[in-house]
């Protein structure tokens, strides 16, 4: 489906590893009757804003990917980050630059709606963003105060777009009102991303554990789109479970 981002000529890469303690095999676990990153690939080629290909340190995972008929490319297994891993996977499928949106979608995110991949990139439309994310209210009380859920607080700039100030494991910011739970899929700009692996970490990003802050510590923008659902993230069994029953739900 052609839309205004075509002109911007955008990729959208999936970083997958095999590497996981709490769930090992993880890119390769069955959800719906395929593999869990042929899903994530599935539901970012529908978003339809630009090409998909997954990056991977595991020949079973290429395999799996190229089978299921998606673009994918081998990246080294020594990446810190996964933003490293679709850094390197860019520059071995686009060496020319012509990609000028880059979009890094999780690869253990099997149920994520194309809608929020949209949403994402829309916040590259203003030149002045360098990168674009999401996140949406917190309504469950455990999570305001939960280490494991990422706070965005961030000045609004609409009713469903805030300016990204910073982001933090603590329960901020402190007073009445919203807090803001951040979700990990970024959209950026390609001299961003190129500035931003360039960098190294930065101290709240090492105090905090969290990569993007390196990007505001060296002052690049990030605006935040606010959407209505946090998609699931599989990282234990019991994540696995839960995405299985939401594909199931949406197969019936």
């Amino acid at each position: 489906m052609p839309s205004h981002r075509d002109r911007f000529v955008n990729i959208i890469l999936i970083p997958a590893r095999m590497a996981s303690t709490r769930l090992p095999g993880k890119p390769l676990a069955d959800v719906g009757g395929r593999p869990m990153i042929v899903e994530v690939a599935r539901r970012s080629a529908a978003a339809c804003v630009g090409r998909v290909v997954v990056a991977t340190d595991d020949a079973a995972v290429f395999a799996a990917v190229d089978a299921a008929g998606f673009e994918v490319v081998m990246t080294r297994a020594d990446h810190a980050s996964g933003s490293d891993r679709i850094f390197e996977a860019l520059t071995a499928i686009d060496p020319e630059g012509r990609a000028g949106r880059i979009v890094n979608v999780q690869g253990d995110l099997p149920t994520i709606d194309p809608a929020l991949i949209r949403a994402a990139v829309d916040l590259l439309d203003d030149d002045a963003v360098d990168i674009g994310t999401l996140t949406a209210e917190i309504t469950d009380p455990h999570e305001r105060t939960n280490p494991n859920v990422v706070k965005v607080v961030g000045s609004a700039l609409t009713p469903d777009r805030l300016r990204a100030l910073y982001f933090t494991r603590a329960t901020a910011p402190h007073g009445e009102g919203p807090l803001f739970h951040h979700i990990g899929l970024y959209a950026y700009r390609r001299a961003a991303l190129e500035r931003f692996v360039s960098l190294p970490p930065s101290p709240l990003e090492s105090r905090e554990k969290l990569e993007q802050l390196r990007a505001l510590e060296a002052g690049m923008r990030i605006d935040v789109a606010i959407v209505d659902t946090v998609p699931l993230g599989v990282d234990t069994p019991e994540d696995l479970v839960k995405a299985r029953e939401v594909i199931a739900n949406v197969l019936r």
